[in-house]
């Protein structure tokens, strides 16, 4: 095995490392990252992979229900503070023979799983020694890849932090560096942009997994940056058929989806318009944040569109405010349903806004609010005996909305 070993160690390539292990073992050989995801097998006979094997090269990682037993059996504990090769017994429920499994260290930092299926005989104590020695060559060579591929990641996302600030203006240019770092630009793009600015560190992280999962970033035209206290989403398609819009929109609800109202209260989202040129992307970039900073400065995302594009009157509230401060303008008729929630410890304020949301109609207001109708219709009638507002005057109910989200703004 002396000269297999000598061999091995002159080679810097990971799949042909796995091809002469499992040629010289003479058994199926797979192995992992350290996330447990597949990065190169080999095996004589394909059909000499069990089912465990087979599962794993199929979906390119570990099966969740593998992955919980060996949870469960406490090898993943195993993994982690034994040094040298141990051995699996069969677990026949989730369709895995006998195995070796070694983990792949780099100064003592796991970087892989050398998994070695036993067929018919096992591993003798000389071949158990020869894996423990090529899994240091292999956390190396693991190691020098991670590294190269964390590097060129940082270009990347460099280059696209130049792009939304505008650094780069010349579409040419932008091109040119693309096409150095093999970045397969898209043929339309707009940028969606998560501020998280007083979210813990791990929510941070947990919502960048659970965009960077939704997008599945083997698809080279999203990508996913950091840009001060934002989340930054590059949201790109091949096609002119495919709306990027429509994509973030997805993501806002996947995200709405994984996160509670509570934890999801400090986090606000803006989706900036289409662009087909790359040097836009500063334009939908600046989109996204104006959308952003309306919903913080409000202290609150209900009611207020995530897309740039359906912002309206949101877009104008900052000269709107500055004009009423002005001429110390006050709406008299909310001060009145202000002046009796606090009193009465009503909700009449929010049940107006809401009601002017759904365009002063009942059915879909009280499905929104969770209220029955008839508590919303008893609200209604406080609200226009307190007030003077006709909600048949289109005016004022305009003026109204404005009014009540001027209310919101710190």
């Amino acid at each position: 095995m002396d000269e297999l070993l000598e061999r091995i160690l002159s080679i810097s390539d990971i799949n042909e490392i796995i091809d002469y292990v499992s040629n010289g073992l003479k058994k199926p050989v797979i192995l992992e990252s350290d996330h447990f995801f597949l990065l190169a097998y080999n095996s004589y006979y394909v059909d000499h992979f069990d089912l465990a094997n087979q599962r794993t090269i199929f979906s390119k990682k570990c099966p969740l229900n593998i992955f919980e037993k060996f949870v469960e059996t406490g090898i993943i504990d195993s993994l982690k503070t034994t040094e040298k090769p141990f051995r699996i017994n069969e677990m026949s429920d989730i369709g895995l023979n006998k195995r070796v499994v070694v983990s792949a260290k780099y100064m003592d930092t796991i970087m892989g799983y050398i998994w070695v299926q036993e067929i018919d005989a096992e591993l003798t104590n000389e071949e158990m020694d020869f894996l423990y020695k090529v899994s240091f060559h292999v956390g190396k060579i693991i190691h020098k890849k991670n590294k190269i591929k964390q590097q060129k990641a940082e270009k990347i996302e460099n280059f696209f932090r130049r792009a939304i600030t505008n650094s780069i203006k010349n579409e040419k240019e932008l091109r040119w560096e693309a096409a150095q770092l093999d970045i397969v630009l898209p043929s339309i793009f707009n940028i969606m942009v998560v501020n998280a600015i007083e979210a813990e560190e791990e929510l941070v992280e947990e919502l960048k997994e659970t965009i960077r999962s939704y997008l599945n970033l083997k698809d080279n035209t999203s990508h996913v940056l950091i840009n001060q206290t934002n989340i930054v989403i590059i949201v790109g398609c091949y096609s002119l058929k495919y709306s990027p819009v429509a994509t973030s929109l997805q993501i806002i609800e996947n995200l709405l989806t994984n996160f509670d109202e509570k934890r999801y209260s400090n986090i606000y989202i803006g989706v900036g318009n289409e662009y087909r040129q790359i040097s836009s992307l500063h334009h939908s970039y600046d989109e996204a944040l104006e959308v952003v900073t309306i919903a913080e400065e409000i202290g609150t995302q209900e009611n207020v569109p995530y897309e740039y594009d359906k912002m309206g009157i949101f877009r104008y509230l900052d000269v709107i405010k500055e004009k009423n401060k002005k001429n110390n303008y006050q709406n008299k008729n909310l001060q009145i349903l202000q002046t009796k929630d606090r009193e009465s410890q009503t909700e009449l304020v929010k049940t107006l806004e809401y009601y002017l949301v759904n365009n002063c109609k009942l059915k879909p207001t009280a499905e929104q609010m969770f209220i029955h109708l008839n508590t919303l219709n008893y609200r209604m009638k406080q609200i226009t005996e307190l007030t003077s507002i006709d909600f048949s005057d289109f005016n004022q109910k305009c003026q109204l909305y404005l009014d009540l989200m001027l209310t919101k703004k710190l």
